[in-house]
């Protein structure tokens, strides 16, 4: 992959993570998820974004699970991505950046699988 692209993809993901970790933790300040959740349960946009992310998460462990050849990992991951959503799926894509040797291609970040 070429350096540009490597860094691109990190910069991207660490962006992602650190705007996600940060919104997370003022949300946590402000009030309590649970309250959150009971007052906005009624709205069906809310519902509709929520299943709309649900979805999107295991769309992206389909591949993750691609990628990981143990069980225990896919389980792992499963249940990371499933309950910190887009907490977890930045950090897998950092940890499959920092993988990458001199030469890989993209297709090497894609396709590679994790025994």
């Amino acid at each position: 992959m070429e350096r540009s692209t490597h860094y691109f993809l990190a910069a991207l993901f660490t962006f992602v993570l650190l705007a996600m970790l940060s919104i997370t933790i003022t949300a946590s300040i402000d009030q309590n998820i649970f309250e959150a959740v009971g007052n906005m349960w009624p709205n069906w946009w809310f519902k509709a974004t929520l299943v709309d992310a649900y979805f999107g998460f295991l769309t992206f462990f389909i591949w993750v699970a691609y990628k990981e050849l143990r069980l225990w990992r896919k389980l792992l991951w499963f249940a990371l991505i499933m309950l910190l959503g887009n907490l977890a799926i930045p950090a897998y894509m950092l940890i499959e950046i920092y993988k990458l040797q001199a030469g890989d291609t993209f297709a090497t970040l894609l396709t590679r699988r994790n025994g």
